[in-house]
Parts: C-alpha cells; structure tokens; sequence
C-alpha cells in the first residue's frame, strides 16, 4: 500500500513565524509519514508535530538548541515502503553537494535535508535529494514551500514542491 510522505525543514516556530501555517497542518493530518529536516527552534513544535502526525522522523538543526538535541539525532535512517531514507540538516555547499552525500551516505536511496530554506531535488548515480525549502520562512526564495511524495514498493513517487502561504508575522 503507497505511504504518503510529507518533507519539511526550516520551520524556525516561533522565531520566524509565530506559527506553523494551517495548510501545513492540514498536510501534517494527511501524511502517513512526516519527515523535519530540523531548525524547529522551539521544543513545543516537536511536541506538536508528534501529537499531530501519523508518525515523525526528525532531525536537530544548527538552531535547535541542547532540549531539541537531546531528543532528536542529527542523522536519521528510516526505509519506509522498501525505499532507504536517510536525513541530516544541512550537507554544506550547493558545489559538490551530490558527490559528498552519496560519499557520506552510500546505503540511502533518498537523503532529506535542510539548512538553505532552497528548494531542492536532485539525483546521482544512486542517491536523490530533496530539500523541501521552509513553509514559514523563504529568505531569498519566492514562496514559503514544503514537499509530498509517495512511496511505494520500492519506488519514489510523485514528489511536489508545494507552496505554502506566508504566516504573518
């Protein structure tokens, strides 16, 4: 049976938005699987998205401080529906990204991130990678986003960028 998946990062509640925004919510209900790439800033966050969520796999970011980095690792590895994932917060530059993570993390089939609040979705020899941006805060980017997949026997599919309406702040 596919097991939808939602991809999220850089929510950085409540210091860049005073709160996760509703469509986001929405998706978190919807999602078999929530994935955060970390930057949750507050532990309150965690504890929602646990209450909320099907079931959670998350990571610490560099703004996550020692209460969010005593629950949570800085890598995680989960195979959800036959797919190898693997998540970090952030895998540095944009130049050489794919070589190291596929150096790094040789046994994953996909590796979620976060860190630029840039979208991205990429593929190697081996490895895919997905960025979903942040729903709450786009810096240089046009649109606050997150991303959906669905994963099924094996095979990732339908993966979407998904806009997300500004929280004001």
């Amino acid at each position: 049976m596919p097991t939808r998946l939602l991809l999220l990062a850089d929510t950085h509640v409540p210091k860049r938005a005073r709160a996760m925004p509703e469509e986001v919510w929405q998706a978190v209900e919807t999602a078999d699987v929530v994935f955060h790439a970390g930057d949750w800033v507050e532990e309150s966050l965690l504890d929602e998205l646990e209450a909320r969520s099907a079931r959670l796999v998350g990571v610490y970011g560099n703004n996550d401080g020692d209460l969010l980095r005593a629950r949570l690792p800085e890598v995680a590895e989960v195979t959800i529906d036959g797919i190898r994932f693997a998540m970090i917060h952030e895998t540095g530059a944009a130049t050489g990204r794919e070589a190291r993570c596929e150096a790094r993390f040789p046994d994953a089939d996909v590796l979620v991130f976060g860190h630029s609040h840039i979208p991205w979705d990429t593929t190697t020899r081996g490895l895919r990678l997905l960025n979903p941006g942040s729903p709450t805060d786009r810096r240089r980017q046009p649109l606050c986003t997150m991303m959906t997949a669905t994963a099924d026997a094996g095979t990732l599919r339908d993966v979407t960028l998904v806009p997300v309406a500004r929280v004001s702040q």
